[in-house]
């Protein structure tokens, strides 16, 4: 090895010799992530090959983590061939302020930024060049606000080319899971991307392998459509661990095609899932204290947002309350909400019935809604802390008010709750 920590012969090596140090190179070119962001980890879900199921493999990884109570968000980093709003059912563009860009939440709460959440049309074709198609997939990192977020999963580009090697370069990867399928050709294709990860010195977590076998319905026979797995042998023979094996089940092919992967039942991935969170824990000293503010209405939660009186404010820290206090917010109502709660520095806000208006002003703060709660304010905090608090994007709930209903009573369209 010469003075510039590079294998190759040469004395006259510079630090552009692609046998040079993987780690410090890459490191040169790590991009910081916005400045409102908080990405305890990172994980990329690679595949040598295009068609071997990557977006499924990386949504549902992101569904079974997010049910475990972990903040989730998804990078649609495969910028030719985005499917990751499709499998959510999102077709709610993008939306942006001054500060950055905002993605846009499925129904479970999980953040999704992909360049299909930009396009006039979902069906538009992006027909550019590598250089832009890179620097879309790192402005996605760079730009886009995703507030505090435990594990944020990047779909990556299939093949080990210039977007990859773009993504491997400028966003600290934590560690990637491999995805493959059982053909003949599995073996080349795993080493590729295998190997790529190797020489750019990113964490192998494990291998998963897509489209494993088929259960027969009326049978239950397994049928092995492409063969032999030879996943075990392969992984063996390259120190790494096999995390799971996923199926072909037409369940789940109908939940991607109606965009409801967030209703998988299965178990094929739960100990994927355990394994990640094990390996790539997040520790109790990276988990940021948050503030929590429920509309209040006595010893429940608020059905209105807008005219909301009083606040419970619950400090949260490591997953246990560590104070709660309730404000008044002083004639701070409808439009004014939002910087009355900023300038008491919460993060999430959660209520029983929110407009359109107040939403998109508290979103352009930085501040994560949790609509269509109800329940003592207590009930609600345990819920929100064991992840089991679901917004149902709720308009003021079908409680009769001064505003006037444009929908028999069901949401309302006065744009301040």
């Amino acid at each position: 090895m010469n003075d510039n920590g590079c294998s190759c012969e040469s004395s006259n090596c510079g630090s552009s010799c692609s046998s040079g140090n993987s780690k410090n190179r890459a490191h040169d070119f790590i991009e910081k992530t916005h400045e409102l962001n908080s990405i305890k980890r990172v994980i990329g879900v690679v595949s040598g090959k295009g068609g071997v199921g990557k977006s499924l493999i990386t949504s549902t990884l992101s569904v079974l983590m997010r049910r475990k109570g972990y903040k989730v968000g998804i990078l649609d980093a495969d910028i030719t061939g985005p499917s990751i709003p499709k499998l959510f059912g999102i077709t709610k563009k993008a939306e942006g302020c001054e500060f950055g860009i905002y993605p846009q939440k499925s129904h479970n709460d999980i953040g999704v930024m992909s360049v299909n959440l930009l396009l006039e049309k979902d069906d538009s074709p992006v027909i550019w060049r590598g250089p832009i198609i890179a620097g879309t997939v790192k402005q996605f990192w760079t730009d886009v606000i995703w507030g505090d977020v435990d594990y944020l999963f990047l779909d990556m580009p299939p093949g080990t080319g210039d977007v990859p090697l773009t993504v491997f370069q400028s966003i600290p990867l934590d560690g990637i899971v491999i995805v493959t399928s059982p053909q003949d050709l599995v073996s080349l294709i795993v080493k590729k991307a295998y190997n790529m990860a190797r020489s750019m010195n990113v964490p192998i977590i494990g291998i998963v392998e897509n489209m494993s076998y088929l259960k027969c319905p009326d049978c239950n026979k397994v049928i092995k459509l492409f063969g032999e797995s030879k996943i075990d042998s392969i992984a063996e023979d390259l120190g790494i661990k096999v995390l799971g094996k996923m199926p072909i089940d037409p369940k789940i092919a109908e939940l991607c095609d109606n965009g409801e992967i967030e209703k998988i039942d299965n178990e094929y991935l739960v100990d994927a899932v355990q394994y990640i969170e094990n390996t790539m824990k997040i520790n109790q000293g990276e988990k940021s204290i948050m503030k929590i503010a429920i509309a209040t209405e006595g010893p429940n939660v608020s059905a209105h947002f807008g005219k909301c009186e009083n606040f419970t404010i619950a400090e949260i820290e490591n997953s246990k309350v560590k104070s709660k206090v309730v404000v008044n917010t002083m004639g701070n109502q409808h439009g004014l909400l939002p910087d009355f709660l900023l300038s008491h520095n919460v993060n999430v806000v959660i209520s029983g019935g929110m407009g359109g208006g107040a939403k998109q002003n508290l979103m352009s703060k930085g501040i994560e809604i949790i609509t269509g709660a109800s329940g003592s304010i207590d009930e609600v905090i345990n819920l929100f802390l064991s992840g089991d608090l679901k917004s149902n994007n709720a308009g003021c709930a079908g409680h009769e008010h001064s505003h006037g209903h444009s929908d028999g009573g069901s949401g309302c369209n006065c744009g301040n709750h």
